[in-house]
């Protein structure tokens, strides 16, 4: 039978330290996935597949951070009740999410299906890789609820302390992907249809491993005929958590779909960069994330059990890791960005390789700003304050608006590389405060600690 892990008694650092390293190799294998989708296609299909497969990345980031962002706040119930031993409320919590993820993913697959051609024309897609553009984006619509119940069951799978299965799972799904991947486009030749029929299978069957573990070998989460109703007083809970925290990912991303619309309309060129740029940064910035997720369901269960000092000491060390982790990927990244870039493009592409190494340079070098966001917003979405988390989403929107609107028009693709480290500053500048004001809020609930 799986064991539950409760962090509100221990030592932090190594807590927190081995409770990330199974997320972080989680979210460095979900990064693979974009990773080899997009070094397949680039190699195998050309720049203007490779193209068109990102010009729609932020609207992806939009639609399914809205899921992750729901997923992820969802399992913050779970975590406070587990963490206050209040384990019949704490089930009857993962029964109503389930029901809900059902109805939520399937709307959302079904409208945002039927407005792929209006959004990729909103977005300004260059016309010569439009078509395949739609077609990848459809299809990634079409599997949001592989998506959305891996997120949830995995959220809920943390919230109860182990994080290490989810990424057992996971690593299965990244291998599985990598050859669905390269089978689809080679042998089936599916072009890049191909590179996203295999990244939604994949997710698909890691959420089904992750739905029969769960319901085998957690015997704390076997429900009653009464818990596994639905209650409009549990959903209405789950949804004031969740709905913020999707929106928060959704509201940054209206800020990334402004800059993304922006570079599309500098070319194929640009466009090709950005998205060889941003897969490798994604990929960096996966500990940072990690970090974050961590830090929610401490903060949870630390919140839960009223232990409000071994929240603010777990920032204290999370910080610490992030600021490890961000000097050595400064010296990757300074010096090896061009032969990352390599992955996605040829060495003859030399206007590429230059761009996607200047978009690196300056993310990486605001890397402690971005640390430092992750850790702040999850720490808060984990204390159950969720609305403030959404409202730094806000801060990071309108700062990619800004330097949409007035820098791009002025500087070009320079500008694109300075928006992102713009949104980290300024949704910082919300974080700081509000932190601050959520410690002393929940110091005054319990003292027990």
């Amino acid at each position: 039978m799986a064991a539950v892990k409760e962090m509100t008694e221990g030592k932090i650092f190594p807590q927190l330290f081995y409770f990330t390293l199974p997320l972080l190799m989680g979210n460095l294998l979900q990064q693979t996935y974009s990773l080899v989708d997009a070094a397949i296609v680039g190699k195998f299909l050309g720049i203007d597949s490779l193209a068109a497969v990102g010009a729609s990345s932020s609207v992806v980031f939009l639609i399914l951070g809205f899921c992750n962002g729901c997923c992820g706040g969802f399992g913050i119930p779970v975590a406070q009740k587990f963490g206050a031993h209040d384990y019949s409320t704490m089930r009857r919590c993962v029964s109503v999410s389930l029901q809900l993820a059902a109805l939520m993913s399937v709307v959302l697959a079904v409208v945002t299906g039927i407005l792929c051609d209006d959004i990729l024309h909103l977005m300004r897609t260059p016309a010569n890789i439009f078509d395949e553009a739609y077609v990848y984006l459809l299809i990634t619509f079409i599997g949001i609820p592989c998506t959305f119940f891996y997120n949830l069951l995995s959220s809920i799978i943390r919230a109860l302390g182990d994080s290490k299965t989810p990424f057992w799972f996971l690593l299965l799904a990244a291998v599985l992907n990598i050859v669905l991947d390269l089978f689809c486009i080679l042998v089936l030749h599916w072009g890049v249809a191909g590179a996203a029929i295999a990244t939604v299978f994949s997710q698909g069957f890691s959420a089904a491993l992750c739905y029969f573990y769960m319901i085998r070998r957690f015997a704390i989460l076997r429900t009653t005929p009464a818990e596994r109703r639905f209650s409009k007083s549990i959903a209405r809970i789950l949804l004031n958590i969740g709905v913020p925290m999707g929106l928060q990912f959704s509201i940054t991303a209206i800020g990334s779909i402004m800059l993304q619309s922006a570079n599309n309309a500098l070319g194929t060129a640009c466009v090709a960069a950005f998205t060889a740029a941003m897969r490798i940064k994604m990929f960096f910035m996966c500990p940072f994330e990690s970090l974050g997720i961590a830090m929610a369901t401490f903060a949870g269960q630390n919140y839960g059990a009223g232990r409000p000092r071994r929240i603010m000491q777990g920032v204290k060390a999370a910080s610490l890791m992030a600021l490890a982790y961000w000097i050595f990927t400064f010296c990757v990244l300074m010096f090896g960005s061009q032969r990352l870039a390599l992955l996605f493009v040829d060495a003859s592409e030399a206007e590429i390789l230059a761009d996607t190494a200047l978009f690196l340079h300056v993310s990486v070098t605001f890397f402690p700003v971005l640390g430092l966001l992750c850790i702040l917003r999850y720490t808060i979405q984990g204390a159950g304050f969720t609305n403030l988390a959404m409202l730094s989403g806000v801060s990071e929107m309108i700062a990619r608006i800004l330097v949409s609107l007035l820098a791009v028009p002025a500087f070009g693709y320079l500008a694109v590389c300075f928006g992102d480290s713009t949104a980290w500053i300024f949704a910082d500048a919300f974080l700081i405060p509000a932190f601050f004001y959520v410690y002393k809020k929940i110091q005054l609930v319990k003292r027990s600690d």
